[in-house]
């Protein structure tokens, strides 16, 4: 059973990731979390996540614009390791208010509202008309890496802000998702080492298979979206992306996730 749910949760959320940006870490922790104890979930879910970014950047990644990644990706990376490293160092978060759905603990946090209130103002600058045609100035795209990887690291949603920043650049749709594969792939490598001592005490000797199988079904799933991208529009993208952040806002501020 849990070969078929992951398998198929890996494959769906890949695709949708391939187009989104994010999505694949958010989608399958609470599935591997439903059948492992938490550090080998978190064991499994880092490595199919580092991989398969990876195999897109196999697919696509000659397409990204270097210039973006060179002032957006790399204070992206210090910003997230900065922010993972004030994580650790803070009291836990403090609790505003709790509730139940069907069995699943919500808890909402200042730091999720937050991430919320950042993500619906992106989906403002995509839906309001005064503020869909403003684009960010060259010279700030350092600033929103930091900021983007920073908020990421604290919140573990790297790749929404992500997106939202990429968004407002008008990239091609090919450059914005090459663009911000390249930058997954370089945060994922870089903190690698934050996770290192989960995934070498993970017992990979009971586990291999069902990483393989999770692993090659994101695979899957990110190949289709390679191949769907020739027919999907940009404006098909922004509109995936935007209603992805709303969905993701919402989700944070209601404290489901």
């Amino acid at each position: 059973m849990e070969f078929l749910l992951i398998g198929l949760v890996a494959a769906l959320a890949s695709l949708l990731t391939f187009f989104s940006g994010f999505g694949l870490g958010t989608l399958l922790a609470p599935v591997l979390m439903a059948f492992f104890p938490v550090e080998v979930a978190i064991a499994l879910g880092a490595v199919v996540h580092l991989l398969n970014n990876l195999f897109k950047f196999f697919l696509v990644g000659r397409k990204m614009d270097w210039s973006v990644v060179m002032r957006f990706g790399l204070p992206a990376v210090v910003g997230a390791l900065a922010g993972s490293w004030v994580l650790g160092v803070i009291p836990d978060d403090l609790t505003l208010h709790a509730w139940n759905l069907f069995g699943h603990l919500c808890v909402i946090t200042p730091l999720k509202l937050v991430m919320s209130g950042l993500l619906l103002l992106f989906v403002a600058f995509e839906i309001v008309p005064a503020l869909a045609n403003l684009q960010f100035h060259p010279n700030a795209l350092p600033v929103g890496g930091l900021l983007s990887g920073f908020f990421g690291g604290l919140s573990g949603n790297q790749g929404a802000l992500r997106s939202a920043f990429l968004l407002r650049l008008k990239l091609s749709k090919e450059a914005f998702i090459a663009t911000g594969i390249v930058i997954a792939t370089l945060i994922d490598l870089t903190r690698l080492g934050v996770y290192f001592g989960r995934v070498v005490e993970v017992n990979w000797a009971e586990n291999w298979q069902l990483l393989l199988v999770a692993v090659g079904c994101a695979f899957t799933g990110a190949y289709a979206g390679n191949k769907l991208l020739k027919k999907v529009t940009l404006g098909a993208v922004q509109v995936m992306v935007t209603v992805c952040l709303f969905l993701l806002a919402v989700a944070l501020g209601l404290g489901v996730i």
